[in-house]
């Protein structure tokens, strides 16, 4: 015959601290991208890429440009005339992002 030991563990949450699930997780990150749009500045940042490379590598590609552009039904913004800027609707650029990891950084 087994043994077993049945313990009772409490374990202290500090109070600047809660506990959540993956779960709630995952979903409270969606909702502080939602109603954000990024500038070329802010997609600089979360690439690592300078704005050449983003445009050379992401926007340009017919590939990618045919989704992204919001003139196909796109999230993005691009610019029809100098001094206008880019706009990136956040949430939608940044699930294609991961989505299309692969296929940007080779």
């Amino acid at each position: 015959m087994n043994q077993q030991l049945q313990v009772s563990l409490t374990i202290p949450i500090p109070n600047d601290s809660i506990l959540i699930s993956k779960v709630e997780l995952e979903e409270l990150k969606k909702e502080q991208l939602l109603g954000v749009y990024w500038s070329m500045g802010d997609l600089e940042k979360r690439i690592g890429k300078k704005k050449n490379w983003i445009k050379d590598n992401v926007l340009y590609p017919s590939r990618f440009k045919k989704v992204l552009d919001i003139e196909n039904g796109g999230f993005v913004y691009y610019p029809k005339s100098q001094g206008q800027t880019w706009s990136f609707h956040a949430s939608k650029m940044a699930v294609f992002l991961d989505k299309n990891f692969r296929s940007i950084f080779r």
